[in-house]
């Protein structure tokens, strides 16, 4: 067991070596028939090389990426692929090292965690690496599903749905986005039928793709004398839902059916001015009813995430919403979670504020570290944003308060470049992306962070933990804990924690 007495410790060697995947395996399908056959890995930790019949199909260096190889040309009717990785740890100093114009810190975390150093030069969980509540087990693997797919004209590789309320209409709206692959050398045209037969909703919309990476945005008008039920959270309403159906009958005569679920709900986050207090409020409105949210951060629920079923993450939201919690945080130094975590999150109507994975450190700003984040981000916007139970995005955990508080001791001479680069991939980068992907949920560049008032000092305010604006994080570890006098009174308390003892069940196994 990894996690018994001084095992991480024991098993850092895991880490340190190079380790190679590999498989022979018979194409299930006539190639000759398939103009385009892709092989596409959903998810790989972190590093690697990747080979079909010894030929390289390129490389991978995110985790929270998706990445897709043509191997038209290469692949056989037996084949032998490998994925050879290099070691997270090794490829971080490395990177490290070959930033030679400025240091970014930290280097390395406190001793005491006994973990890796550099995980901010890597874009793979950041606490693998070790952190304050957890051991250092930089895990090399393939962790999400791997799959090759063959197609002649056009393929469906994205599809979402968000919806908006339009006041002046009073009508509800539904927003379709389809991204496609498109392998004909001419443009294909065609009809798309959305139905929602529980809406008395029926539209057909004609749709032209282009070669290459096409995309279709569609508006949907749902019908007016149809009560829509709204998704709301827990607590507060059902979480409704209505079963939908896209069908895509495109020239070459091949039809594409997808079924989802079109949720109804709004979400606007209120930075205005208080009577009689200083600062503004930072509070969310759902539906165009004020919420009040009660809930806590969301770590990885383990180590190693092939260990997090689908029933682990039922007992664990489950468990949430029992004790009437009504939120959770997906915290920026993790993961960007599983679909079924945000599926049980909208089943239970637990509110997600979703951070982008970026916590506790300067970034590089380089041309292929930014190119490699920008990937991820339009991936895991494209891959979430039909979710209704994500209610905010959140560019990082506690980097404005980092630069603010001067965690890293930069001299004050040297912050400028510290700031340029904290603007350039949050705001220049991050922010650009997420609001021409998604219009229809806000968008704050850290937590804690003074919103509004943070945008107007540059976006970097001078005290990100000021009770009068945005949200807070609070610890504190000497007071008596059930002296709820030392609490802050804040305007939304993002983060915050007491260490508890651990349960019964751990200690019993030592």
């Amino acid at each position: 067991d990894p996690y018994y007495r001084f095992n991480d410790v024991m098993y850092r060697w895991i880490s340190l070596d190079n380790w190679t995947y590999s498989k022979t395996f018979k194409t299930p399908f006539d190639i000759r028939k398939w103009q385009k056959v892709n092989l596409v890995f959903e998810g790989v930790d972190t590093v690697a090389q990747i080979l079909m019949n010894n030929i390289t199909l390129g490389r991978t260096n995110n985790m929270f990426n998706r990445y897709s190889f043509d191997i038209t040309s290469v692949i056989k009717e037996v084949n032998f692929i490998e994925v050879r990785f290099l070691s997270a740890v090794l490829y971080a100093a490395e990177q490290s090292r070959c930033h030679k114009a400025y240091s970014i810190p930290p280097a390395c975390p406190p001793p005491v965690q006994k973990g890796e150093c550099h995980a901010n030069f890597i874009r793979k969980k950041q606490c693998s690496f070790s952190w304050d509540w957890g051991p250092s087990f930089p895990t090399q693997g393939i962790w999400k599903d791997v799959r090759i797919e063959a197609y002649n004209y056009y393929h469906l590789i994205y599809f979402s749905s968000t919806s908006f309320f339009v006041k002046n209409a009073s009508q509800w709206n539904l927003e379709i986005e389809a991204i496609f692959e498109v392998v004909s050398s001419k443009p294909i045209a065609g009809l798309v039928t959305v139905n929602i037969p529980k809406l008395q909703t029926q539209q057909t919309f004609s749709v032209k793709l282009q070669p290459g990476e096409g995309s279709i945005v569609l508006l949907v008008n749902i019908n007016k004398s149809s009560t829509v039920e709204a998704w709301w959270p827990n607590g507060h309403g059902k979480q409704t839902g209505y079963n939908m159906t896209t069908t895509f009958v495109m020239e070459a005569g091949y039809q594409i059916k997808r079924f989802s679920k079109a949720y109804f709900r709004t979400v606007e986050l209120v930075q205005e001015p208080i009577p009689g207090s200083p600062g503004l409020s930072f509070y969310f409105r759902i539906n165009g009813r004020p919420i009040f949210i009660k809930g806590s951060n969301w770590i990885p629920a383990d180590s190693f995430q092939d260990r997090v079923t689908y029933d682990t993450l039922w007992l664990l939201l489950k468990s949430a919403a029992d004790v009437n919690m009504n939120a959770l945080r997906v915290w920026g130094g993790g993961i960007y979670e599983q679909d079924e975590f945000y599926d049980i999150c909208d089943e239970l109507g637990i509110m997600i504020w979703q951070d982008f994975m970026f916590a506790c450190a300067l970034y590089p700003t380089d041309k292929n570290y930014l190119e490699s984040v920008r990937a991820e981000v339009s991936h895991q916007v494209r891959r979430l944003k039909s979710h209704p139970s994500i209610i905010l995005w959140s560019g990082n955990n506690e980097n404005e308060a980092a630069i603010a508080s001067n965690w890293f001791s930069i001299p004050y001479a040297d912050r400028e470049v510290y700031i340029k680069d904290y603007v350039m991939l949050y705001v220049k980068n991050i922010q650009e992306i997420v609001l021409t992907e998604d219009k229809s949920r806000p968008f704050i560049t850290s937590s804690p962070t003074n919103g509004l008032e943070s945008v107007r000092e540059g976006w970097l305010s001078q005290n990100p933990y000021d009770t009068h604006y945005g949200d807070t994080h609070f610890y504190d570890y000497s007071s008596d804990c059930w002296n709820w006098t030392v609490y802050p009174k804040t305007r939304f308390a993002s983060e915050y924690g007491f260490q508890s003892w651990p349960s019964f069940s751990t200690i019993e196994k030592v």
